[in-house]
């Protein structure tokens, strides 16, 4: 399936300076038979959809299918929100959701199990399966996700088993909690009656590397217990040894709480950022093993599955990452390039430690771990955050899953070919066979080390029929650059298409099939059309026509007037930016693309549309048939585009005031602390030297309810601030917490709250803590400043039915 790369040839010089980066294509090989089988995974062939996989790819419905999977934590998050939350997802291009079920959080005292409110695990599946979402249990037992006791109740981890083990008086109790989960989830497995039930995947145990038998026995216990899915699977990395029954998940993060503090990038996340055909990380939760992980020969029997590709990162006391949004976008497009068929995320929605009757059941030292965490927070910097905010990587991303939407299924039926990993050559691979494909190019690291401009670039792909140079002349392919360039691949109703631009989505209208591509950063837009005569182009300059191939260029800056026709296919060409606001869904029974630069929901062919702001504008093609109230028509807009008037809240007319009520005296004693002597977190009594900060909020006219059933208005607090940590409180109950990493902190409040209190401690710069280098402050006095609170109102408006 995958190919060392070729080398640089010397007759391959494009000009002074410049060298074409040059890979040859391959055929893949015959996908495997009977994988599926001899694995006991997958549904039976005759169930329709059925859920299947061979050794190149998950099948359903007998075709290939390319997953799309984020993880979102419904007991870490309020049930009033998880249905507008799972439309955000799927409207970001999210087709599958993971989500733990955590023991502890639902028998936290022995024998008394709950599953009410925000652990109605039954409401949650309803609500995906109304969706048309599919699901991933994560059942544990032991699950980490930054729990106390990696999920174990209290009980369960006091008492005298050999965890995690065949141990029989240990079974016993496995037994029971797979009793309890199957009696909720039950209605939502897949059978042979009920073959639309969301549940696909169950996983077994998280980051159990070295008991193989346990892991069968957990698979056959859970069965016993009645949990039936297609796909069972158990996490792969760091070397594991799975049974034979168990399809093995990986993970890649772009940097890790886990590392220690002084270990500046850690050298893991240089490995995501290049592209490779390599599967495992050995380093990822390596903080917990008591035993060096040891690589192990690739399974190649099964596809290249991904469910934690690192989303974002969660702050420890000791070490709080930086994760940028082009960080998360440029891992995703390398694992694709590299040969992932499954893009799985973690997290993808951000949510808060749940907080039982025993307090807050996050991961700490005091219960045996390396790492304090949060008490509360687990935003993670995730797409979605915490409390609905979408970031700007949840719009890349985006980007990247609709072109799956089309391009998924022959990507898996193509080879990979990875160019040459030298010095100052671009990185790049191509995903394809000889007959075309795509090149795939991420020219991007953290800020910890950012590539260079890279001078005089060009990338050739040898077909079996002549070769395809991108650009046609040498550009300099600038630092962060991330695309994927079709090769003589179809559009609309154009039978091959090259180019310098990323294809987005594609829609039918009255008057032809419309594409939507992405220009490149620096790169000039290129095109080279087949089958198409020069006359027959317009919006564009004919560079060449030879051998019934047209090349042309596009001039002028790219968005959404930008528009190219070519033989009856209409092609948009956007900026970056314009093209990570891009949507399509159904509205109104039509297959519709949107511009939208906020949140936006689809369900059922109803749109809505989340807004903080008095007046924007939707563009949408082709044009809505029933607008809404919240959607007034302002006629043609850019391009092929109507636009659209969208009216959200009125600005507030007045800001929060801070006040310091109480300075503080002195930052927490230096402390360390857990097996591995890791900076610890404050303790409660250091917060006798802690500042005070009152934040006063504004009286806020809010909508009690929005459009239909939904929720209505929202509030968040966004506070920029510098220092160790702090607690918020509102009427004396803790509602959020931060460990300070240089991002302004979103503190949720409702309406009719109208003070928030901030318990602050200053930061020690000589606390053995690591800070990203852009934002640690400088000097040697402890540092505390609260520089500025905001009050966003958000507002969901109904645009179309």
């Amino acid at each position: 399936m995958s190919e060392e790369p070729t080398a640089v040839r010397p007759d391959q010089r494009a000009g002074a300076g410049a060298t074409v980066s040059s890979v040859r294509a391959v055929a893949p090989p015959p996908a495997r038979e009977g994988v599926a089988a001899r694995a006991r995974l997958g549904e039976p062939a005759d169930r329709p959809g059925a859920v299947s996989l061979t050794d190149r790819s998950l099948t359903r419905g007998g075709r290939p299918w390319f997953p799309v999977m984020g993880e979102y934590h419904f007991s870490r998050d309020r049930a009033d929100r998880w249905e507008e939350e799972l439309l955000a997802m799927k409207a970001g291009g999210v087709g599958v959701v993971a989500t733990y079920l955590i023991w502890s959080v639902h028998e936290e005292r022995r024998g008394r199990l709950r599953w009410d409110g925000d652990r109605d695990v039954r409401r949650f599946l309803a609500l995906a399966a109304r969706h048309g979402l599919l699901v991933v249990l994560r059942v544990g037992p032991w699950v980490h996700g930054e729990a106390r006791h990696g999920g174990f109740p209290d009980w369960v981890q006091a008492l005298d088993v050999r965890h995690r083990t065949n141990d029989p008086r240990y079974q016993d109790l496995v037994r029971s909690w797979f009793a309890a989960v199957a009696g909720q989830v039950g209605d939502f497995l897949r059978t042979d009656a009920t073959p639309d039930a969301p549940v696909v995947g169950v996983q077994a145990d998280n980051e159990l590397y070295d008991d193989p038998e346990h892991l069968a026995w957990l698979r056959a216990a859970a069965e016993e217990a009645g949990l039936v899915a297609p796909l069972w699977t158990a996490t792969a990395w760091g070397g594991a040894r799975l049974p034979e029954d168990l399809l093995p998940i990986y993970a890649g993060y772009p940097d890790g709480f886990w590392a220690e503090a002084d270990d500046g990038w850690p050298d893991f996340g240089r490995t995501h950022f290049s592209f490779s055909t390599v599967r495992d990380d050995l380093t990822v939760g390596a903080d917990l093993r008591t035993s060096a992980a040891v690589a192990r020969p690739q399974d190649e029997r099964f596809p290249w599955v991904t469910c934690e590709l690192g989303a974002g990162m969660v702050p420890a006391y000791h070490r709080r990452p930086l994760v940028d949004p082009e960080d998360v976008a440029a891992l995703a497009l390398v694992k694709l390039g590299s040969g992932s068929a499954w893009q799985g995320y973690y997290l993808f929605h951000g949510g808060t430690q749940v907080v039982g009757e025993t307090g807050s059941l996050q991961e700490s030292q005091a219960t045996g771990y390396p790492n304090d965490l949060p008490a509360l927070d687990y935003d993670y910097g995730a797409p979605v955050g915490a409390h609905g905010q979408l970031r700007e990587h949840y719009h890349l991303l985006r980007q990247q899953h609709l072109f799956l939407e089309s391009a998924g299924a022959s990507l898996l039926g193509a080879a990979v070919v990875l160019a040459p990993p030298a010095e100052g050559a671009p990185r790049w691979a191509y995903r394809g066979t000889p007959r075309g494909g795509h090149v795939v190019l991420a020219h991007h690291q953290p800020a910890a080390e950012p590539l260079p401009d890279l001078p005089g670039v060009q990338l050739r792909v040898e077909l079996e029929d002549g070769d395809v140079v991108l650009p046609s002349r040498p550009v300099t392919l600038r630092s962060g650059v991330c695309a994927v360039w079709p090769v003589r691949q179809p559009m609309g109703g154009l039978a091959a298409v090259s180019g310098t631009v990323q294809p987005v989505t594609e829609v039918a209208t009255a008057d032809g099939p419309v594409v939507v591509v992405a220009a490149t950063r620096g790169v000039p837009v290129e095109l080279v059309l087949e089958g198409v005569a020069p006359d027959e182009v317009t919006g564009a300059r004919v560079v060449s026509s030879e051998g019934g191939r047209t090349a042309v260029a596009v001039d002028g800056a790219p968005g959404p007037d930008r528009v190219v026709r070519a033989a009856g296919t209409t092609v948009v060409v956007l900026d970056p930016r314009t093209a990570a606001r891009t949507w399509r869904g159904e509205v109104g029974g039509v297959d519709t693309v949107l511009v939208w630069d906020e949140g936006l929901l689809l369900d059922r062919g109803r749109l809505r549309l989340r807004t903080s702001r008095p007046e924007q504008r939707l563009l949408a093609c082709p044009p809505l048939a029933r607008p809404g109230p919240g959607a007034v028509p302002l006629g043609a807009g850019p391009g092929v585009f109507s636009a659209y008037a969208v009216r959200g809240p009125e600005p507030l007319a007045e800001e929060p005031t801070v006040t310091v009520l109480r300075e503080a005296t002195a930052p927490a004693p230096r402390r360390t602390g857990g097996p591995a002597g890791r900076a610890s977190a404050p303790r409660s009594e250091d917060l006798a030297g802690a500042a005070l900060v009152r934040v006063d909020l504004p009286a806020v006219d809010v909508l009690a309810d929005g459009p239909g059933d939904d929720t209505g208005d929202r509030l968040l607090l966004t506070l920029d601030w510098v220092g160790d940590v702090a607690t918020a409180s509102v009427d004396g109950v803790v509602v959020a917490d931060q460990f300070w990493h240089g991002r302004p902190w979103d503190v949720p409040v409702e309406p009719g709250q109208r003070e928030v209190v901030v318990t602050a401690l200053p930061l020690d710069p000589a606390t053995p803590v690591f800070l990203d280098p852009r934002v640690r402050p400088g000097g040697s006095e402890p540092v505390l400043e609260v520089r500025s609170a905001r009050l966003v109102r958000s507002r969901l408006v109904d645009a179309a039915s």
